[in-house]
């Protein structure tokens, strides 16, 4: 979990949610403020009501975002260990990344496995066209070449 959570990605987004609910809530004071004042009206008043819910609703976000990642995450783990067998441990290096998940880098995408692939019995015209795909990215090798 705390690899999620401290990851550059969410780092930034932690940062930014922190900066959007802080600057909704400087701009609630000082429209409240205004409001008080002599030059102040009832705009003034429902932007001090407006920008609190707006400072809510980046923070009820922020929590919804990292509870779906988390979840994507911990199912991608749970997929991971019912799919490999059990191994013998190798010893870690300091300097070791092979225990790390491919999708564990905050910059890419979970690994999505490929469906089986359509026989002919399934389906004869989708393997007649998946084979004169191959056949015609076979021949552009050639070309290229």
């Amino acid at each position: 979990m705390w690899r999620v959570v401290l990851s550059p990605k969410w780092i930034v987004w932690h940062l930014l949610a922190i900066l959007a609910v802080s600057t909704c809530v400087l701009a609630a004071i000082w429209q409240w403020g205004r409001a008080g004042s002599a030059l102040g009206s009832a705009l003034n008043v429902g932007y001090g009501i407006q920008w609190p819910i707006f400072a809510v609703f980046f923070a009820y976000m922020w929590w919804r975002f990292l509870r779906m990642d988390l979840r994507e995450h911990r199912e991608l783990r749970e997929i991971a260990s019912a799919a490999e067998p059990a191994a013998p441990a190798a010893e870690p290096t300091e300097d070791s990344t092979d225990d790390l998940a491919p999708w564990d880098n905050p910059f890419t995408r979970a690994p999505v496995p490929a469906p089986p692939p359509v026989t002919d019995a399934e389906a004869p015209a989708l393997s007649e066209y998946n084979r004169m795909l191959a056949a015609l990215a076979a021949r552009d090798d050639v070309d290229k070449r």
